[in-house]
């Protein structure tokens, strides 16, 4: 049986645009997840993250908005559907409100999915926004 996550995380002191940017900038998704990515935000495009490991296809895209993808991991049995991933962005003031909802995860990936975004993504952006140096992740 497949899984939802829902997850929402508060970035201080920074906008949308600088988020979205982030996730959908090549250059960027590397640096700030210490790992390499291949993306464009264009939709329809085949995206790639953390060396191969993750690969999918934007379905929808909002700039500085929303990010609606399909989205599988490099281990997951060949017979599981590929799940739908989808960053809502949410200004507050000075802040953003991420809400990220990734939905048909297989039951058997979910939890390091969820603890995935966390390190993966939400910590070390949050030290790359702070202007700290980001490790690089050894493989998945």
């Amino acid at each position: 049986m497949a899984k939802t996550i829902v997850q929402k995380v508060v970035f201080k002191n920074t906008t949308p645009k600088d988020l979205y940017d982030l996730y959908m900038n090549a250059k960027k998704h590397s640096i700030a997840t210490g790992a390499p990515a291949r993306i464009t935000n264009k939709e329809g495009a085949p995206f790639s993250a953390h060396d191969g490991y993750v690969t999918g296809t934007n379905l929808k895209l909002v700039k500085d908005q929303l990010i609606v993808q399909s989205w599988r991991g490099m281990d997951w049995n060949k017979k599981d559907t590929d799940s739908t991933f989808i960053i809502h962005l949410e200004p507050k003031g000075r802040n953003v409100v991420l809400h990220a909802i990734h939905s048909n995860v297989p039951e058997n990936q979910a939890d390091g999915v969820d603890k995935g975004w966390h390190t993966h993504y939400w910590a070390p952006w949050k030290k790359y926004l702070a202007g700290k140096p980001i490790e690089k992740y050894p493989e998945m």
